[in-house]
């Protein structure tokens, strides 16, 4: 099981911070347990702080009165994101959903916000991920309108080897193909017929919980 102090070590700006400001990390970060098909939290509730996931898969998304739901990130272990809520004084805009049971760390937004004031090397670092996450976003609705289910997968499983946003996914990802549909918005079955058109071509392996990427760069690539 994977504990805060072991994502803190893999994360890009913790190396950055002086040995006070990571001490005031340590002490002020709640790790808190998620149930599978847990909200974690809600549209529209007030943002306590940044969120990183510990261990397990989180997915950040939107659902529409009528039913409709759209999927705009899956979060692996290592992933820290929300940190333009953090950055602005509204409820959040999104819901968080544990995928599996998931670990997921809290850093206050009053942290936060000292860690922007007293920490150059942690404001150029959120530059960085600020630009990358709109990028994601971004590339997130295109996949959405405008490729098939194969390209759908095969741009969804690259996104989670971003290394800015996901430094602790290695070559082989523990995902389910239910976790897949839900991140992709496609059934089992269709997930499942993609996995193999993609294993296939040789850009992926699938094993029993998980897929080994054989090329990243195929898979963000790929349209299908």
């Amino acid at each position: 099981m994977q504990d805060l102090q072991q994502m803190l070590d893999e994360s890009d700006w913790w190396p950055r911070l002086e040995p006070g400001q990571r001490q005031r990390v340590l002490t002020e970060t709640v790790v808190r347990d998620v149930a599978a098909g847990q909200v974690f939290s809600a549209r529209g509730d007030a943002v306590e702080g940044w969120l990183g996931v510990v261990e397990g898969l989180v997915k950040v998304s939107i659902d529409a009165a009528n039913g409709r739901s759209m999927t705009l990130a899956g979060v692996p272990a290592g992933g820290w994101f929300g940190e333009g809520s953090v950055l602005k004084d509204e409820p959040r805009r999104y819901d968080v959903v544990a995928l599996r049971r998931s670990r997921i760390a809290v850093m206050p937004r009053q942290t936060f916000h000292w860690l922007i004031d007293t920490s150059p090397a942690f404001s150029r670092f959120l530059l960085v991920q600020l630009n990358e996450r709109l990028g994601h976003f971004i590339a997130a609705i295109e996949h959405q309108r405008l490729l098939g289910p194969e390209g759908r997968v095969a741009r969804c499983l690259a996104q989670l080897f971003n290394p800015q946003l996901y430094p602790s996914t290695r070559s082989r990802l523990r995902i389910s193909q239910s976790e897949l549909g839900l991140l992709t918005g496609l059934s089992r079955q269709r997930v499942n017929q993609a996995l193999r058109k993609l294993e296939g071509l040789g850009l992926l392996e699938t094993s029993y919980g998980g897929v080994t990427v054989v090329s990243v760069e195929r898979l963000d690539a790929f349209e299908g």
